[in-house]
């Protein structure tokens, strides 16, 4: 029965468009007030930024979980599942559990759809309902992934005490706008008065709006490179070892189980995240065992994901020239093969000439191929830019995913040894295509 609630809760959810973008904080601030404000019963962080805000999130929660608390984490968009958006002390949510939250949120949204030309979107209803989950739970913090931008996101009800924004680049102009200040402009708006801002380190044209804001709102701001950051790094199995400066001292010999300097940059803003929740400063520092403990458990399904081996495949979710840049460093500096394909399938608004002008380089081949999202890029359309970044004969169109892995493993394993030593494929371009990658490959 938990599963037919799940089920109709998801179909209706659906049915308001997964996709559709309308930013208007009224309508979600009217729900939430009706249903008591749930998100004001417990504090949270804030995170926002282009890239690589899942794994902050994802770290921080890891964090104060070593150290005691209870979380809540709300990030999108989701792998497999929608109840991943919603995960209690790094779980997600239950079918049942889904469902009951559903039920309580449904009817007061369904009046004040009737008020309104305007329904609530996908993003409001699931926004929403991890609010109120959390607040059932109950959470001692939550740890909030900002959906698009920031100011009219429908996370910004929060006016979270510690807030974070991870590095910052072009994506999603079509609402946020054509410059790099436009965006850390949107951005920024999750800051609200008094707050604590951890930022990343950025470009100057997005640190000088980023800075007057929170002068504006009286927000303290620690920045990567000045109060904290990454002193050194090295790789290690599976991983990376990182010394850490944080707001409050040096944690060295801190293992992280993901790949790329990206990831060990993720790692020190989520550090400083939890210094400042938890009011560590120059008095006061976090024990650096239950750091390194935090860390050692810290996952980012999807993030230079390794999930065969013989030939090595790895999922990564970069679906713009910023992360694509990321990801490239990280395929270069750590990994060492002798032959790799990129199986690669974008969304129709996204940059595919930049995604694929990074990965030319370092990668001898690619197969162009289509995700399942309804924004997806056409295969022949991809095909064509692709071809005049890589030549013809290193382009290969399949049209089917499964089909195109198949390929690519094929293209991998040519002119190598019975060991198939030093094989690679990548399949990148799109959190949709990491998502239904990993359904066929990952157990």
């Amino acid at each position: 029965m938990s599963s037919e609630r799940f089920t109709e809760a998801e179909r209706e959810l659906e049915a308001r468009g997964s996709t559709r973008m309308v930013f208007e904080l009224g309508r979600v601030e009217g729900l939430l007030e009706m249903l008591g404000d749930p998100q004001k019963s417990y504090p949270s962080i804030h995170v926002t930024g282009t890239n690589g805000k899942t794994s902050t999130a994802r770290m921080i929660d890891a964090l104060l979980r070593a150290h005691g608390l209870r979380t809540g984490r709300y990030t999108s968009p989701h792998l497999k599942t929608v109840r991943e958006r919603i995960t209690i002390e790094a779980e997600p949510i239950g079918e049942e559990r889904f469902a009951d939250v559903y039920d309580e949120v449904a009817p007061v949204a369904a009046l004040l759809d009737e008020r309104s030309d305007e329904s609530l979107t996908y993003f409001d209803m699931t926004t929403t309902m991890a609010f109120a989950a959390f607040a059932d739970a109950p959470v001692d913090v939550a740890v909030v992934e900002v959906g698009l931008g920031g100011v009219d996101d429908s996370t910004n009800v929060l006016h979270a005490g510690v807030c974070v924004i991870t590095p910052i680049g072009l994506d999603h102009q079509e609402w946020l706008g054509d410059t790099i200040e436009d965006i850390a402009l949107a951005k920024v708006g999750i800051v609200h008065k008094g707050a604590t801002l951890i930022s990343a380190a950025q470009p100057d044209e997005a640190m000088r709006p980023i800075v007057e804001h929170c002068t504006e709102v009286d927000a303290t701001i620690a920045r990567e490179g000045s109060e904290f950051g990454v002193l050194g790094r090295s790789l290690a199995v599976g991983g990376q070892v990182v010394t850490l400066q944080g707001l409050s001292g040096v944690y060295d010999d801190v293992y992280l189980p993901l790949h790329g300097a990206h990831q060990a940059q993720n790692a020190a803003v989520a550090l400083a995240a939890v210094e400042a929740f938890l009011g560590a400063g120059a008095e006061k520092s976090l024990d650096p065992e239950t750091v390194r403990a935090g860390f050692a458990a810290a996952t980012s399904p999807g993030r230079l994901e390794r999930v065969r081996s013989s030939p090595t495949i790895l999922l990564d979710a970069a679906h713009n020239p910023h992360g694509m840049a990321a990801t490239v460093q990280a395929l270069v500096d750590e990994f060492d093969f002798r032959q790799l394909v990129a199986v690669v399938a974008t969304l129709q608004d996204k940059d595919a000439r930049g995604i694929l002008e990074l990965l030319e380089p370092v990668v001898d081949s690619v197969v162009i191929t289509r995700n399942t999202s309804p924004r997806a890029m056409p295969a022949a359309q991809l095909a064509v830019i692709a071809t005049e970044i890589f030549g013809e004969e290193r382009v290969q169109v399949e049209p089917r995913l499964p089909d195109a892995i198949e390929a690519a493993v094929t293209l991998a394993e040519a002119d190598l040894d019975a060991e198939l030593s030093g094989a690679g494929v990548v399949i990148t371009g799109s959190v949709f295509t990491v998502a239904d990658a990993r359904g066929l490959l990952k157990r």
